[in-house]
């Protein structure tokens, strides 16, 4: 394996394409070099063309490479490379560590990194997210399942396309995170295109609202803004965030409340919404409102903490203030679990 004056190991990168090749341009300036792999000479030549080394094979990149970093389609394709008849395992080193950023099952990368130590590699679970536009730009999130050593080991040459880096715990524990990541990604596209059904029938351009929610979630940070808190347990009185995320159960009950009913009134079926209704209060941890409860019969959660019944109605600063107000305030659990957007955890 060949290494720079500073020790900085050769980077070698094995399939370039929609996600690969960005990433893999990210790490055209590594000190250490970089080795490329792909079946296609096409992906290959704009790489060598910028002074990076090609390989024939899997096998052949191994041979000079520290750390390794695949971007293949599935399970099979990873397992090819691997182990293959040329595939990594025939010529790597011990010590060497493999990164799989393919979204893989995480029963599989527990069975990669067995096969991998059996060779004294190490293998950790690196899926990304932030897609194309994140790959070019070099802001990345990259999860990593596997030894604190080995993330040690990634952590330098993954920063040259990743922003946010983060140790998710064992080997399968980065492709779990990810897998919950992408759950909240696709339920919300299918949130959107429920939102969309309602617009339509209610006679709105649905590429106006489409502006809106892109700006509006540009500002509020969508979804993510409210998975702040480390437990998903009920929130106990006297706890920082009741009287924040109880207001937002409020306005929440009472938007989609009003949603349903235009949509009874327009003839659109809205069963996420409905389901959002029956669940929001019990998934941020405050229990069902008034609203809710009354909907479906059920008892509402105690209502201890005042909060505002409708917006514009006067409200209790600590009712009043919005998540993204407590996130800038410093000193709060909020402020420092929003420091992490530049960090590497």
């Amino acid at each position: 394996m060949s290494a720079d004056s500073a020790g900085r190991t050769r980077v070698g990168f094995i399939g370039l394409g929609d996600m690969g090749a960005p990433m893999a341009k990210k790490l055209l300036d590594w000190s250490g070099g970089l080795t490329v792999c792909d079946t296609r000479p096409e992906a290959v030549e704009p790489f060598t063309a910028a002074g990076a080394e090609a390989a024939a094979t899997a096998a052949a990149l191994a041979a000079k490479c520290g750390v390794i970093s695949i971007a293949v389609v599935n399970d099979r394709q990873v397992r090819a490379v691997l182990t293959g008849e040329n595939g990594i395992l025939r010529t790597a080193a011990p010590g060497t560590v493999v990164a799989v950023h393919s979204t893989i099952g995480d029963e599989s990368a527990v069975e990669f990194a067995r096969l991998c130590a059996e060779r004294g590699v190490h293998l950790v679970d690196a899926p990304i997210s932030g897609g194309a536009a994140g790959a070019n730009s070099g802001r990345l999130a990259v999860m990593i399942g596997g030894s604190a050593d080995a993330v040690a080991t990634v952590r330098e040459p993954f920063g040259c396309f990743a922003d946010l880096v983060v140790h998710a715990g064992e080997v399968g524990a980065g492709t779990r995170m990810k897998l919950a990541r992408n759950l909240l990604h696709f339920i919300s596209f299918t949130a959107a295109t429920e939102a969309q059904r309602l617009a339509e029938a209610a006679g709105l351009d649905i590429t106006a609202l489409g502006k809106v929610v892109r700006h509006s979630d540009a500002v509020t940070g969508g979804a993510g803004s409210i998975m702040l808190r480390d437990t998903t347990a009920p929130i106990a009185e006297g706890d920082f965030w009741l009287p924040i995320l109880t207001h937002v159960r409020e306005l929440g009950e009472k938007d989609l409340s009003l949603a349903l009913d235009l949509g009874g009134r327009v003839d659109a079926e809205l069963p996420l919404a409905a389901l959002a209704l029956t669940r929001l209060g019990e998934g941020l941890g405050v229990g069902r409102g008034e609203i809710a409860a009354a909907r479906h019969g059920a008892t509402a959660a105690p209502q201890d903490t005042p909060t505002a019944e409708r917006d514009g109605h006067p409200t209790p600063a600590s009712g009043r203030a919005t998540i993204a107000a407590q996130q800038a305030a410093p000193g709060t659990p909020a402020a420092g679990a929003q420091n992490d957007s530049k960090e590497s955890e």
